[in-house]
């Protein structure tokens, strides 16, 4: 048996077992890079370890170390407080009020699961009170976390302009982000419209509505807020306008935030993003295997050989989006992208075009009951008929998974290529 084959099937193994046990893909990964690396590779461990992602993994711990300290102090609270206070008087901006909220967080580090479960239970909090559309809000709080999700502030951003960056390629941060935004706040602005009046699937003797209390902005930020919402700014002025190290920024910023809140921030470091850090390391040294034993490129060259480019672009696309709707969409991303860089080196399609769809298909679906962002709406859901409403988010997703690759190819590969 090929290398390859041995390579590959190690890979689609590892995602079938991470989707279907209860086992971080990042471990598999790891024991996957040391098991086909040293017995069928024939590559030492030093040679392994060369793969391993240092400056990826700084940035996810400082990112996710500064927005933990900023939970624990009440400022993430405060902020999504503020901006849910816009909305009085007008109940039917208050999904819109997420989608912002939810793409300021993401824009500025905060993980994308993270930015949903600190937004779902208010938004189906909110849907339950005043009669909104519980799967209209839900979806827009996913989407906005992905609207934001790709800026290069953001660790998706920053996976994505990295892996880009280790080749002859070139993609804008702004092209990547615009991109993600306008096509999410487009997907949002139909769901609203097509489904914002539809008949909601409400349970049996659903419970009382929440106290009037319940959401109350609890007045101006104190010191410590303060203090944090300068070091955010510290770390956008210092990240774009000096182009220093943002992880090694936000491990400062969440330093000092720390020292002058010892008791509250004690168990600070708990809120690091471990089991993502941990997936995305695995899976970033697997595929720098696979890079350096030329197994990417020829696989690469096998798929150019397919047909057309373009049509391969639009298979690639589907292909990434109906796997990240029941796996991880950054495990996702970190295998297909070295996949597509030959394809692109090798023809005319738009290298900012292909990685942004690709981008977009594997992030989109995040909808689904199956990934964390869809279970977290499922599971906040108020005063709705469970089955109904989780029929509702699957028949949702199924639509994105069939029209959203197509949308993504459409607009972002077919006019530039």
């Amino acid at each position: 048996m090929s290398a390859e084959v041995i390579s590959i099937g190690a890979l689609l193994v590892m995602f079938v077992v991470g989707t279907v046990l209860p086992i971080n893909l990042g471990i598999l990964a790891f024991v996957a890079t040391f098991a086909v690396g040293t017995a069928s590779l024939g590559l030492t461990e030093d040679e392994i370890f060369e793969g391993f992602p240092a400056k990826l993994f700084v940035t996810i711990v400082g990112v996710t170390y500064l927005f933990s300290v900023a939970r624990r102090n009440g400022t993430i609270d405060w902020l999504v407080a503020a901006g849910v206070r816009l909305v009085r008087g007008n109940v039917a901006l208050i999904p819109w009020v997420l989608f912002l909220v939810a793409a300021l967080l993401t824009a500025f580090g905060t993980f994308t699961p993270a930015a949903v479960a600190i937004l779902a239970p208010i938004g189906m909090n909110f849907a339950y009170r005043y009669k909104l559309n519980p799967l209209v809000v839900g979806m827009m709080v996913i989407s906005g976390g992905h609207a934001g999700a790709f800026s290069p502030l953001a660790v998706s951003g920053a996976l994505v302009l990295g892996l880009v960056d280790k080749t002859e390629l070139h993609v804008s941060a702004v092209t990547l982000f615009s991109a993600s935004f306008l096509i999410n706040l487009v997907l949002s602005a139909l769901t609203y419209v097509l489904l914002a009046k539809r008949q909601v699937p409400l349970a049996e003797g659903s419970e009382e509505a929440a106290e009037d209390g319940d959401f109350a902005v609890s007045g101006r930020p104190d010191w410590r807020q303060w203090l944090t919402l300068a070091c955010l700014v510290a770390l956008v002025v210092g990240a774009l306008g000096f182009h220093l190290e943002i992880g090694f920024l936000a491990l400062a910023a969440g330093a000092l935030l720390a020292l002058v809140d010892m008791k509250r921030q004690e168990k600070a470091v708990d809120g690091v993003s471990w089991s993502t850090l941990l997936l995305v390391a695995g899976m970033m040294t697997y595929i720098a295997m696979l890079e350096k034993a030329g197994i990417i490129e020829n696989i690469s060259e096998h798929a150019a050989n397919l047909g057309a480019p373009i049509a391969v672009a639009l298979l690639l696309c589907f292909t990434v989006a109906i796997t990240s709707a029941f796996a991880s969409s950054t495990a996702i991303l970190t295998a297909i992208i070295p996949i597509a860089v030959p394809l692109l080196l090798s023809s005319h399609l738009s290298a900012a075009g292909l990685i942004a769809a690709l981008a977009v298909s594997t992030t989109i679906v995040d909808t689904s009951p199956f990934s964390t962002n869809g279970a977290l709406v499922l599971s906040n859901a108020r005063g709705v008929d469970p089955r109904r409403f989780y029929r509702q988010v699957i028949g949702y997703t199924g639509g994105i998974v069939a029209l959203g690759p197509v949308v993504a190819w459409g607009a972002l590969v077919l006019p530039w290529s």
